[in-house]
């Protein structure tokens, strides 16, 4: 095997074996296998790393059995999202969310196809809107699910309690450092 080639390999099954990092908060069977682990639905959550206090839940198919003992398996493209402030304000660079970002990634079979959740940013309406979905390397699934934040949604903060510095402006609930003109 040449090298390049074994190191695409390598680095696409530790891809696929890891995930982004988020907490586990729960499971629910849906298939029963006399071997190896059930099939299942798999609850995560993870912080966004760029906007201080929205946390994401996201939950998806897992396929358990032999497959998954020896990490052969390949999991369904079914996920969805769901993201809520947890802290009393929720700070961000505006400049720094401006384009598109993944936020979350995990490998969903050996090597060929990943689950991702994609941040996007209405910088009019100040809202932030996240969608999961699935790719191959050939070809991706039509199947998605997304959720949408809303600087508006939380309680408002109080202008002259929040400790606001130049280039930086209360909306809503949310602390924004402004990009600079």
């Amino acid at each position: 095997m040449k090298k390049p080639l074994f190191i695409l390999l390598m680095s696409s099954v530790l891809a696929a074996c890891g995930g982004g990092s988020t907490d586990k908060i729960g499971e629910a069977d849906t298939v029963f296998n006399l071997l190896g682990k059930n099939d299942r639905i798999e609850i995560h959550a993870f912080d966004d790393p760029q906007v201080r206090g929205v946390t994401c839940y996201i939950s998806y198919a897992k396929k358990g059995g032999l497959k998954e003992t020896v990490n052969l398996e390949e999991d369904a493209s079914d996920a969805s999202v769901s993201c809520v402030q947890t802290a009393a304000q929720v700070s961000y660079n505006e400049a720094e969310v401006l384009k598109p970002q993944q936020v979350f990634k995990k490998g969903s079979s050996l090597i060929f196809k990943t689950l991702q959740v994609m941040r996007y940013y209405d910088p009019t309406r100040k809202v932030f809107s996240y969608m999961i979905y699935s790719d191959r390397v050939i070809e991706g699934s039509p199947k998605n699910a997304m959720d949408a934040f809303s600087c508006y949604t939380g309680a408002p903060l109080n202008q002259a309690q929040s400790n606001t510095s130049t280039g930086t402006q209360v909306y809503g609930s949310c602390l924004v450092t402004t990009a600079q003109k």
